[in-house]
């Protein structure tokens, strides 16, 4: 699969990995999900941040379910690492709720600010917690939009454009340079997707997770929540022996 996943990814820019998580992970990431949508929406209100609807952001802590979502990455480590070439942290922690209609996510975007060419600074994720269907505003992405370093005419998007289909707990991975857009939900019911998104090391991530959370007993999650990667804050973090560097000689 690893060599499957090095060319697709290298010509097309996407994968999928059907059944990437199973049912029960999908239920408990739902309920944590609706939970955490609360809390994040009367903040985005409270702050004046009102065109957030629909989206929450830095799940981490906000649920277990994000947690053992985050650990069962390491299923696909291998593949993970081929693309960035080496280590990768999480760089954010997303969720969606796509409702009825319309929202900002239907403009075509990537969430990367600098296009990066054939240098791998970020990769998306997206974990289906519902089925996503042409109905219900399953996400478009553009074939090999991530040699475009300028953004599409909505003509030329539509000229290599797709939707992704998929049963619940289906995961799809896109270079971040990649165009896409979110489809309308055109049903009663909610498509909701979780969307951990993956930098090279040495990239500022998008929220402090070392900052807020205790030190995981997993190696696996030490490395991709950013511990190994960490800034000295003084001369006495900067001048220590190699083996007790808060920033480790593996980190590209």
């Amino acid at each position: 699969m690893l060599s499957k996943f090095k060319k697709q990814m290298y010509f097309k820019g996407w994968y999928e990995f059907p059944k990437f998580i199973g049912r029960n992970l999908v239920k408990l990431l739902l309920d944590d999900l609706e939970k955490a949508y609360v809390e994040c929406r009367k903040i985005q209100l409270e702050n004046g941040v009102e065109n957030s609807e629909g989206t929450c952001h830095h799940l981490i802590g906000q649920g277990d379910s994000f947690m053992t979502c985050l650990s069962a990455y390491q299923v696909i480590n291998a593949e993970l690492e081929s693309y960035f070439q080496g280590k990768y942290i999480l760089n954010s922690f997303g969720g969606n709720i796509l409702k009825k209609g319309m929202s900002y996510a239907n403009g075509i975007h990537r969430d990367i600010r600098t296009f990066s060419g054939n240098i791998p600074l970020m990769l998306n994720t997206l974990i289906m917690l519902d089925d996503f269907t042409p109905e219900n505003g399953a996400t478009w992405l553009m074939h090999r939009g991530h040699d475009w370093p300028h953004k599409p005419t909505d003509e030329e998007f539509d000229d290599y454009k797709f939707q992704i289909i998929g049963k619940a707990g289906t995961m799809f991975v896109w270079n971040s340079n990649l165009w896409h857009r979110a489809g309308e939900n055109k049903t009663d019911k909610p498509r909701r997707s979780v969307t951990p998104e993956f930098s090279k090391p040495f990239m500022k991530q998008g929220f402090d997770y070392p900052k807020v959370l205790p030190v995981p007993k997993s190696a696996y999650l030490r490395q991709v929540l950013g511990f190994n990667a960490l800034v000295p804050a003084s001369l006495n973090d900067w001048y220590q022996p190699r083996e007790s560097r808060l920033y480790k000689d593996d980190q590209e």
